[in-house]
């Protein structure tokens, strides 16, 4: 199917529209002159979701927002209805470990395979998926030994947990319904798997992306435990979205998104010398795991991360800065603007005058 279009008259579909990377992505494509209809679970979030955007882009009248929830069949055929592209970025990402893991699976499998539903019957052109490195690397030595690329599917034991399971098994389910249509219905898909993602927040909502820096900047912690990531910058997961969907070559492929790995340790000196001479004591000390499993004990975001001590996610974005042209911004740069949204949006309380630097560790 041929992918020459007009901005101007062309509608994306993007899920999640109240979502940390779905807004960046959105301004991103209003900013290109596109028309986009965006999904919210509930109306009563349009106003807020529109004035967050409207900071940031030119809305006019080329953003739409209308309902539609993961876990129901309403409203999804005609949230796709006219779209020549879908963006697939609504999913749940748990704040804290779901009761049971189903919580996370049913309705990140299940909601993907409506949005597909949905994209087919309404003929659009192809569809972007946001997925997760955590489809590619779980179950795996993470040990330095090897890094892992887009061949690579996470292995689902009993230690993998319940978020992991679920980017896996909706990106699993996605590939797998459009392989099963006859070729007359098949659309194109490509998926995005990023990192972690950090970079700059439009509002003062943060997601649990952005709580290790949240975190460090409020010293929620004694030290950095030995825990890291495969890092993003939102902006840069947003830039591969329209990459990815204005790119003949990405038809079928899946793209991991991320920079090097960086440890807590890691992101905390850039925090300390950037914002230690204004008053903020970030922690820039190693500390035993067992301080992290205790803070886990009451601290359910610190819960979700005690599976990562001692763990490393060593990745190639090959694919992505070959096809798409990725460029990503540096683990200093996602770090600072991220810190420096959350203190302007009043996230992390500024220092007060005459608070002392934190000493050296």
């Amino acid at each position: 199917m041929s992918l020459d279009h007009d901005p101007a008259t062309t509608t994306v579909l993007v899920t999640g529209a109240s979502g940390f990377i779905a807004q960046h992505t959105i301004v991103r494509l209003l900013a290109a002159g596109y028309r986009v209809r965006g999904t919210i679970r509930s109306l009563a979030r349009a106003d807020a979701t529109r004035a967050v955007l409207a900071a940031h882009a030119e809305v006019g009248d080329r953003l739409e927002l209308v309902a539609a929830d993961l876990a129901a069949d309403d409203g999804w055929a005609d949230a796709a209805r006219g779209c020549r592209f879908v963006l697939h970025l609504a999913s749940p990402l748990p704040a804290r470990p779901p009761r049971h893991e189903d919580e996370l699976i049913v309705p990140a499998r299940d909601g993907a395979l409506r949005v597909l539903r949905a994209a087919v019957a309404a003929r659009a052109a192809r569809v972007v998926m946001t997925s997760s490195v955590a489809a590619v690397v779980y179950g795996h030595a993470r040990d330095g030994s090897r890094v892992y690329d887009e061949g690579d599917w996470s292995q689902l034991g009993p230690e993998v947990g319940a978020y992991e399971k679920s980017k896996t098994l909706a990106e699993r389910a996605a590939w797998d319904y459009l392989a099963g249509l006859p070729a007359g219905e098949r659309i194109e898909l490509c998926t995005i798997n990023p990192g972690l993602v950090l970079g700059p927040l439009l509002a003062a909502d943060v997601s649990t992306s952005g709580e290790v820096v949240r975190k460090l900047l409020a010293r929620e912690l004694p030290g950095c435990p030995d825990i890291g990531w495969a890092v993003v910058d939102v902006r840069d997961v947003a830039a591969a979205h329209l990459a990815a969907m204005t790119t003949p070559a990405a038809a079928g492929q899946r793209f991991i998104v991320a920079i090097e790995h960086a440890s807590m340790l890691d992101i905390a000196r850039v925090l300390d010398a950037e914002l230690g001479g204004r008053g903020f004591r970030v922690p820039t000390r190693r500390v035993p795991g067992w301080v992290l499993r205790l803070v886990s004990l009451w601290d359910r975001t610190a819960r979700l991360a005690v599976q990562e001590l001692g763990k490393r996610q060593d990745l190639s974005s090959a694919r992505a800065r070959e096809v798409l042209g990725w460029q990503p911004r540096s683990l200093r740069e996602m770090v600072i603007d991220m810190a420096e949204s959350m203190i302007a949006h009043g996230v992390v309380p500024a220092p007060r005058p005459g608070t002392a630097p934190a000493p050296a560790a």
